[in-house]
């Protein structure tokens, strides 16, 4: 089909007040989610001197133990891996050197005879009862610069986006809705 001269600058002028135009960019630090990931790793370290100076773990086997801390029955590496939104690669190197420290044990599932299931030993619970105060306080330091209020209304903001995510939100309805 032949372009008429018509056509040509049509196109001309269209490019002409597209580059007139003045270009927004994208401003990292106004977009919510590099805003929130950046935090997230930020808080995220702050926390994990308390464990990675006293105890030599790093943050993936911090977050295996945290997981099965918090949780009454055994789980597996897999539900570990989804509930952390880490790698499960990341999740299997941490389960191999926590397994090797004695501070988690494999345990038979009973449903299905070909997978195990993790927990922590005597030692990994004695560790994590240990360790659980002292985050809560470091929590309570980072967020000293939040009135009782705005801590409050922060939970129900995170909460809101968490749901409009679909993502979880307790242990109670992960366990009911039988998830990761």
């Amino acid at each position: 089909m032949a372009r008429t001269s018509s056509d040509i600058a049509l196109k001309t002028r269209e490019a002409d007040e597209a580059s007139a135009r003045p270009k927004t960019r994208l401003d990292l630090f106004r977009f919510v989610p590099f805003r929130l990931n950046r935090l997230a790793a930020e808080v995220s370290a702050a926390l994990s001197v308390e464990y990675q100076e006293r105890h030599g773990l790093d943050i993936p086997a911090w977050r295996v133990i945290a997981t099965l801390g918090f949780r009454n029955d055994a789980c597996s590496a897999q539900y570990v891996a989804q509930c952390t939104r880490t790698h499960k690669s990341t999740i299997s190197r941490a389960v191999t050197t926590l397994l090797h420290q004695d501070l988690i044990e494999r345990v038979e599932n009973e449903a299905d005879r070909r997978e195990f299931r993790l927990r922590l030993t005597r030692k990994g619970r004695t560790l994590y009862e240990e360790l659980f105060p002292q985050l809560l306080r470091r929590e309570d330091e980072i967020l000293a610069c939040l009135s009782s209020q705005e801590r409050k209304q922060l939970s129900t903001l995170l909460g809101k986006i968490e749901q409009s995510l679909n993502l979880i939100q307790t242990s109670e309805e992960a366990d009911a809705k039988q998830a990761y």
